[in-house]
């Protein structure tokens, strides 16, 4: 009979039909596990990255609509004030105009020495009260004639003018701001038809005389 060796390790059987062991074949699924969270991790991040660049581009479009509603409502606050300022202005002018035939008779008044009394004093506050709703009054003897701002009521000619100025207010004007409400009327003097004729042909005589000397 023979005797088993000593030390000597039996070999594993392996079945007959081939199958792979066990052991390996759950490390490959320890291995499989074990990649799977890499791949899963990445996917979140761009669906973020995603989410991300889309409220970034609603947060950029509102803006937008923010800044262009608060210019429409600048806009709209400018146009209303301008609005009312023209209104206002308008009211103003209305009201004065009634007035002015009643300006007129105190300044016929004071001219004439009749401005006494009572009835000075009463002058006196509606010419300041009109004063303090913006009203002015304008047009002096011999200033420049401007059709902008006077009507002439009278022509004639006179020698002591070189332009067509006025002569005497018939009138005075009025106006508020830049709004003038009633030109001044006036009477206007130009100067005399061939005046200035004489004045160059001594001109001439004595560019002749200096050129004979």
């Amino acid at each position: 009979m023979s005797e088993e060796t000593p030390g000597f390790e039996e070999k594993p059987e392996v079945p007959a039909d081939g199958t792979p062991e066990e052991p390996k074949a759950a490390d490959s699924a320890d291995k499989a596990e074990g990649a799977a969270p890499a791949g899963d991790a990445s996917a979140p991040d761009v669906a973020l990255l995603a989410q991300l660049d889309q409220a970034r581009t609603a947060l950029s479009e509102r803006t937008a609509d923010l800044q262009r509603l608060q210019a429409e409502y600048q806009n709209y606050r400018r146009r209303v004030e301008r609005d009312r300022v023209t209104v206002k202005e308008i009211a103003v002018a209305s009201l004065l105009t009634e007035l002015l035939p009643t300006l007129d008779d105190i300044g016929r008044a004071r001219e004439h020495g009749e401005l006494v009394g009572g009835f000075k004093s009463v002058a006196e506050s509606l010419e300041t009260v009109a004063a303090k709703m913006g009203l002015q009054q304008f047009g002096k003897e011999g200033e420049p004639f401007d059709p902008m701002i006077h009507e002439a009521l009278m022509h004639s000619y006179a020698p002591d003018v070189t332009e067509t100025t006025c002569v005497a207010i018939l009138q005075p004007g009025y106006r508020i701001g830049e709004r003038t409400i009633r030109p001044a009327r006036v009477a206007v003097a130009e100067p005399q038809p061939g005046a200035a004729a004489p004045k160059s042909e001594d001109s001439e005589e004595s560019a002749d005389k200096k050129d004979s000397e």
